[in-house]
């Protein structure tokens, strides 16, 4: 299944780029590399990988810059950035540079991996188009975009994670842990109240009547569930 998958690794430091082509190669994905900015750019256009990692700190050009540059020459493909643990993802403006996801550095190679899984199952195979259906409301969660009533709603990376896993599990109801692991990552030391914040902040794009939840419900002492008929 991975064999056909292309993955190009973007870092400037070597031993961390090693590990990671080494890792995703055992795990049977085609890997190109590349340590700057400019050469990145080119490669990518030229190899058209289904998915790139790309590092925020990159010397040459930005890893934003490459990324906002990639899709103005068309690359519509999953670009992950690849972030220092200090850095606030919710400020990376997902959908100005046009970042599909992000992972904090440093990072397990198994959440890595999980997260490129992850990618290759509802993204690649699906064409990169997946689209959810609710209420009035439609979620493309590869531009971060909902689209209620016409119009169209930023997500941010965070919320856009979120919303996804509820719309791919409806009408179940989700614990705190079970999301903080899905959106944040296994090493995370986030905490619950920061897990409400991003709800509510969903709530308020999503909701009618974001104080009485038609969609994303709470469960008193259980967690979350995302009510679609």
């Amino acid at each position: 299944m991975k064999k056909d998958i292309k993955i190009a690794i973007i870092e400037d430091d070597e031993n961390l780029r090693f590990l990671v082509v080494h890792r995703l190669q055992s795990e049977g994905y085609l890997t190109v590399e590349a340590a700057d900015g400019e050469t990145a750019e080119k490669l990518i256009l030229e190899e058209k990988p289904e998915i790139v990692l790309l590092d925020w700190m990159l010397p040459g050009k930005q890893g934003s810059e490459v990324c906002e540059s990639l899709r103005k020459q068309g690359f519509k493909n999953q670009i992950i950035m690849m972030t220092a643990k200090g850095q606030d993802v919710d400020k990376i403006n997902a959908y100005n540079f046009g970042v599909s996801d992000y992972v904090t550095k440093p990072f397990n190679m198994d959440v890595l991996v999980a997260l490129i899984d992850n990618k290759v199952k509802y993204f690649v195979k699906m064409d990169g188009s997946e689209v959810h259906k609710f209420g009035d409301m439609e979620h493309h969660p590869n531009t971060h975009l909902i689209s209620k009533k016409g119009k169209k709603i930023e997500l941010t990376i965070l919320e856009n994670r979120i919303l996804l896993y509820f719309l791919q599990n409806p009408n179940k109801v989700i614990n705190r842990d079970e999301l903080m692991m899905v959106v944040w990552g296994y090493n995370s030391d986030v905490n619950t109240r920061t897990l409400d914040m991003h709800i509510v902040r969903l709530r308020k794009k999503i909701e009618d009547n974001p104080d009485k939840p038609h969609y994303l419900q709470t469960i008193r002492g259980a967690g979350y569930k995302f009510y679609v008929e």
